[in-house]
């Protein structure tokens, strides 16, 4: 096992990898920005290194910097929590340059699947089932718009180095189709410096579901159930749940075998996940396959006790899981729901500020993973989750009750701040939702719901 971790992240993720590493008796180094010198990993590790300004360019994603954190505090391993260069295959090349373990999946791999439209072509290959579309990019416009006559509307384009819910349009009239190519294209190369995108058949009533896997150094490979990533507004997950509410019968088991071919597949190593989409006839298709750590984890570990992180840390130390499929047992309902510091009411613009109050919930079968709290300022420089709510119930009902008890108890107050919480309770109560029959279109009807009760005229 690993002497020293370098945590390279911040927030609630390296806070809850060091918690990890500590209770293995690894020591941790976090690294931080100024404006993060004070946060609660920075309090927690072993030792904390400042690496740069705010910026993220010039901090969290400053690979020279960071790598000589690692070696200046004899960091044997770098764990890259998720965001910032979790993905990112040069840094993974850069480590084992230096002697160095970056805790993720082999450079090759990475590079391989970070390629979405590869991705596609590689995991169709190995049997799984991809929405109609292009297994290549597509840098002719023309080429692209009879792909989508052809696929027929509506498509969605994607960036082929795309993630994290940016660098896709939907399109539904062919006549938008060469403009929004365009500026898929444009936004690609100014967000993630690659411009290259594809196209692919879009489902509008889908179910957002997403494997868990584990995969060591000796071909073993196990996948821990699926997570219930539907409702999100604009590609970005607001509440995850498990098991998949409403799931047809042994759809679960078929999506975690096509899992674990797709890793074995193409040798895959560490801990990731396979976004898949369920159709409403039950048939489902591959989307994406994210090679890290998910926001979303806690609710798998809730279910089946098994520590995500220190998995990823006995892989990358070259030990094999210490878990074969049928050691996963689930037991019951976990749900997540992210507090953000943004105004749902006006339009979920972000709303930095100094927290006055924090009183996160607690009591039977709740979790929060934070890293905020009284008198924390939360900054526009970046990604605005405040915190993760998860609950644990013996059924959906009991889970979802407890959920809104916690988020009720949870209080957040400062100047000019606001969050989610109150939207997140207005998710819980929705009759779609308590059904298990909503879809990714549910936040959409929402809020178009409430804008259409906002201009009604008084009575």
């Amino acid at each position: 096992m690993f002497s020293t971790v370098l945590i390279a992240n911040r927030g609630e993720i390296a806070l809850r990898v060091a918690r990890t590493c500590r209770e293995l008796g690894i020591r941790t180094v976090a690294v931080h920005s100024t404006a993060d010198r004070d946060s609660a990993v920075t309090r927690f590790a072993d030792e904390a290194i400042q690496i740069g300004p705010p910026q993220p360019k010039a901090s969290y994603l400053n690979v020279p910097a960071i790598l000589e954190a690692a070696l200046r505090t004899g960091a044997d391993a770098i764990h890259p929590g998720y965001g910032f260069l979790s993905e990112d295959p040069y840094i993974s090349e850069i480590c084992a340059g230096n002697g160095i373990t970056f805790i993720g999946p082999p450079p090759e791999v990475m590079a391989r699947l970070a390629d979405k439209a590869e991705t596609r072509a590689v995991m169709a290959a190995a049997g799984l089932p991809v929405l109609p579309g292009s297994n290549q990019t597509i840098a002719d416009g023309m080429a692209a718009a009879e792909l989508a006559d052809e696929i027929g509307y509506p498509v969605i384009i994607k960036a082929a180095a795309g993630g994290g819910g940016r660098g896709m349009r939907v399109i539904h009239d062919p006549r938008d189709f060469r403009s929004a190519y365009q500026r898929t294209r444009a936004e690609a190369q100014a967000v993630f410096g690659d411009g290259r995108v594809y196209v692919e058949k879009y489902l509008e009533k889908a179910r957002h579901i997403e494997v868990q896997v584990l995969c060591d150094t000796y071909g073993n490979a196990v996948h821990l159930g699926e997570r219930d990533c539907s409702v999100q507004r604009r590609h970005q997950k607001l509440v995850e749940e498990t098991p998949g509410p409403g799931l047809p019968p042994g759809l679960s088991g078929r999506m975690g075998e096509m899992a674990v071919r797709g890793c074995q597949a193409v040798g895959y190593v560490g801990a990731g996940t396979f976004e898949f989409l369920v159709d409403t006839d039950g048939s489902f298709y591959l989307m994406e396959i994210n090679c890290r750590i998910q926001v979303e984890h806690p609710v798998t570990e809730m279910v089946t006790g098994i520590d995500i992180v220190a998995e990823q840390l006995r892989v990358a130390a070259g030990e094999p899981l210490s878990i074969r499929q049928e050691d996963v047992q689930p037991r019951g309902v976990s749900i997540e729901c992210r507090v953000i510091t943004e105004d749902a009411d006006r339009g979920f613009i972000p709303t930095p500020g100094l927290l006055a109050e924090f009183q996160p919930p607690a009591g039977p079968f709740v979790r929060v993973d934070t890293h905020a709290r009284p008198g924390f300022r939360v900054t526009p420089d970046y990604d605005s989750l405040l915190a993760k709510v998860v609950v644990w119930g013996s059924d959906r009902e009991q889970a979802i009750a407890r959920m809104d008890r916690a988020l009720q108890e949870f209080t957040v107050t400062g100047k000019g701040v606001r969050t989610t919480i109150g939207f997140l309770r207005r998710i819980l109560a929705d009759p779609q939702f308590r059904a298990g029959e909503h879809t990714t279109s549910l936040v959409d009807r929402m809020l178009a719901e409430a804008a259409r009760k906002r201009a009604e005229p008084a009575a």
